[in-house]
């Protein structure tokens, strides 16, 4: 795994063989990364990263100046490799959860300013996953989600929805809440 840009840029962390997880291409990651930063500062920013798998995304927010990070990931293996390159970058920005991102979810209590999912592609209930993100308190007015998928998914009829990108196999769909004065 490659850390793309910022303060750790160019930092490179042996992922596990036994790993379970879908890592985000790096051409993907950095595509939607530019997209991001031309949608929301991320600077100072509160992420979440459901579904956190590697890590890779939740150390691009890290290494892009996030204020604090939050990755939630269920599969130890993930879990702890999350862990042990947090522990290495020495950055108390990151708080890793071992548990169930929709769980997770379901008990938010304070909106994050973007929201990163990226599901399992074959997971049940795939498609019900913007919804369960937007109608969760992890939103609030302006906050950027941004949900990775297949191509067998359009979620381009939700509201909110603003945007889709593809780069190669890897799809997204990025969605923005309103803020009462828009």
């Amino acid at each position: 795994m490659r850390i793309i840009r910022g303060k750790y840029g160019r930092r490179r962390f042996d992922v596990p063989t036994n790993i379970t997880a879908r890592p985000t291409t790096d051409c993907a990651r950095e595509n939607i990364f530019n997209v991001i930063e031309n949608l929301i500062d991320l600077e100072d920013a509160r992420a979440l990263d459901l579904f956190a798998g590697t890590g890779a995304i939740s150390f691009e927010f890290l290494s892009r100046e996030c204020a604090s990070v939050t990755a939630v990931e269920k599969a130890s293996t993930q879990y702890n490799f999350i862990r042990k390159v947090a522990a290495e970058l020495h950055d108390d920005n990151i708080n890793v959860i071992k548990g169930d991102a929709l769980r997770f979810l379901a008990s938010a209590s304070t909106p994050y300013d973007i929201v990163f999912a990226d599901p399992p592609y074959n997971m049940p209930g795939f498609g019900e996953i913007p919804e369960k993100i937007m109608s969760s308190r992890a939103v609030g007015p302006g906050t950027l989600v941004v949900v990775e998928h297949s191509k067998a998914y359009d979620f381009s009829s939700l509201p909110y929805f603003i945007d889709h990108r593809s780069y190669g196999a890897v799809n997204f769909s990025i969605f923005r809440i309103s803020s009462p004065e828009e």
